[in-house]
């Protein structure tokens, strides 16, 4: 924890303000998501109805995603945010108010999971784009390594949380998270920070605007290599969640048992967040990236491995580890060396990209357990982690892709912070 107190981060009233709002917002957001889909069964009996409601959130994400890029590009992103986590906590307390007055119908949930995922599209990208006038270049990497962190404990304790409420009632989840989404945009709010992004011409179009940001973003070889890798090993991923579940069925884990074994793997993105800062500032793109798919690929046999839940849920963890890690170099790098007027447009390319995939190994999965069953398409996604492994260790840009530049020392404490850590203008 010293490694981030010395980057002054917390004493800046702006990032905790930033941090508590995301933190939030993500327990409320993980207890409707386990309430959700009970909901609708229980209105329905129908799991493709409760399928279809999930699915629609990132359906949102793929077809708008894009042109909230653009539009984080355009506007005030701290306004965005404010408004767009007002207009979720609306959407959600509607639900709220519907269940607990038995009104809540399928058309109703149908509009909130499409009008909300486009609502979070337009948040995450605006939340991307501001990251690096919040804080500043030089502290970037401890952002991000916080964001990490707070993530980690989220997948940790968010699942027993959203457990007991909705024990407590099912009107409860959905009321929990309008309240999040107020919070955050209250913190939001308070920020003192200027996010605007820089004036672009008013007669331009979105569509003239999603093309320059996709131009800038293919000449870029670093990125553009890894980000197609990162939606490859998302198609693994997605795979990986319905594969391990089984495999962890298979063995006579409980549900509580597959919980741990998830929990197993929040413990160790946490433990890799916590590393991250200093990782990233001591090795290069490049070898976090190789390190990180070496990794997966040699790790992911042992799942196939394992003799029982608690085997399972250490292999989860230790999977798990680096991926932070490369995920806080990836995302420092690209904030980094992207203009300020093109992050918005960037990152939602690359988002819309890797969720894309996300979905497409999800769909997948089912599939592929079915004509292959579980221990050889545990072989199957491991020689697949060879091989993008192998892609990038081979690939020249990745290999001279230099170690982030401009992280100063740790300064001794009291020492006045110079101009360009200043977050606030």
């Amino acid at each position: 924890m010293n490694t981030f107190r010395t980057t002054g981060l917390l004493r800046d009233r702006n990032f905790p303000l930033l941090l508590s709002g995301q933190i939030v917002s993500a327990a409320g957001d993980q207890a409707q998501g386990m309430a959700l889909p009970l909901v609708v069964l229980a209105l329905t009996g129908s799991t493709t109805r409760a399928g279809l409601v999930l699915g629609l959130g990132t359906l949102s994400f793929l077809v708008f995603g894009l042109a909230a890029g653009a539009l984080a590009d355009r506007f005030d992103r701290r306004a965005l945010m404010v408004w767009c986590d007002a207009a979720r906590a609306v959407l959600t307390a509607g639900v709220a108010v519907a269940l607990w007055r038995d009104a809540l119908g399928m058309p109703q949930l149908y509009a909130t999971a499409v009008l909300s995922g486009m609502l979070t599209t337009l948040f995450q990208a605006a939340n991307s784009a501001a990251l690096p006038g919040v804080v500043g270049p030089h502290r970037l990497a401890a952002a991000l390594g916080w964001s990490q962190t707070a993530s980690g404990a989220i997948g940790l304790l968010g699942a027993p949380l959203a457990g007991v409420l909705y024990a407590a009632g099912r009107v409860v989840p959905f009321a929990a998270n309008a309240l999040s989404f107020a919070a955050s945009a209250l913190a939001l709010r308070l920020l003192r920070a200027d996010l605007r992004p820089p004036a672009a011409p008013a007669s331009r179009r979105l569509t003239g605007e999603i093309r320059e940001g996709l131009r800038w973003l293919w000449g870029q070889p670093v990125i553009r290599f890894l980000t197609l890798v990162g939606a490859a090993d998302k198609i693994r991923y997605g795979a990986g969640y319905l594969l391990i579940v089984t495999l962890a069925r298979q063995a006579g884990a409980t549900p509580p048992w597959i919980g741990v074994i998830f929990g197993g793997a929040a413990a160790g993105t946490m433990a890799g967040a916590l590393v991250s800062r200093h990782a990233v500032r001591r090795f290069p793109l490049g070898r976090i990236a190789v390190v990180m798919l070496w990794s997966e690929a040699l790790m992911f046999p042992l799942y196939a491995l394992a003799p029982g839940p608690l085997t399972l849920a250490l292999v989860a963890a230790a999977e798990s580890v680096v991926a932070p890690v490369y995920t806080v170099a990836m995302t420092t790098h690209q904030l980094s060396v992207t203009p300020d007027a093109l992050r918005g447009r960037a990152s939602a390319a690359v988002s819309t990209l890797t969720t894309g995939a996300l979905s497409a190994g999800t769909l997948a999965g089912g599939f592929l357990l079915s004509a292959l069953g579980t221990h050889p398409l545990v072989w199957a996604c491991s020689a697949w982690l060879a091989a993008l492994a192998l892609l990038t260790t081979v690939n020249p840009a990745v290999r001279g892709a230099p170690r982030r530049r401009g992280e100063p020392r740790e300064r001794p404490a009291g020492r006045r912070r110079d101009s360009g850590d200043r977050a606030v203008r």
